[in-house]
């Protein structure tokens, strides 16, 4: 994946105003923003190619698929086996995100399930994985702060007395 492109306040502006509104053409913005199309239309295709954006099914909310219940797993693996693990990993699909920490354990999973008795049956399958030596699982009662990034958005867009 290429390297991100920074976002600057115009960008943040016109992210700000597609959260506000997904729908909205590349004319709308402009003329929301008092910005030139072709300079709206070149930004959001600069941070499209570049990484900057991700993918749209970020907004889908999971429990909405069928998937109510939210896991945090620490996984420690066998380091001489990082890549199948990682491979491993990545084939099941209630493993939603995966990060390599410091600490205790290698790796942080958020995964989704539908009950407890799935969650269940989705740790076996992460602890029959190759390299996965052992798990801690911590269940998420209520998610009080969800993915965000308008706060970081606004305060960029505000420009950069904001900071």
């Amino acid at each position: 994946m290429p390297h991100p492109a920074t976002i600057d306040h115009l960008d943040a502006r016109i992210l700000t105003a597609l959260d506000d509104d997904p729908s909205m053409t590349a004319l709308a913005l402009s003329r929301t923003l008092g910005v030139a199309r072709n300079t709206v239309h070149a930004r959001l295709r600069r941070l499209e190619t570049s990484g900057a954006l991700g993918a749209p099914s970020r907004r889908v909310r999971l429990s909405a698929l069928g998937y109510p219940l939210t896991a945090f797993i620490e996984i420690s693996i066998r380091q001489d086996l990082a890549n199948e693990a990682y491979a491993a990993l990545e084939s099941i699909p209630e493993i939603v995100e995966v990060h390599a920490t410091t600490g205790d354990a290698d790796l942080f999973a958020k995964v989704v399930a539908h009950d407890t008795e799935d969650l269940h049956r989705i740790a076996g399958v992460l602890l029959a994985a190759p390299g996965v030596v052992r798990t801690n699982t911590k269940v998420s009662l209520i998610e009080v702060i969800p993915y965000r990034a308008s706060t970081l958005l606004d305060r960029l867009a505000e420009g950069p007395s904001a900071r």
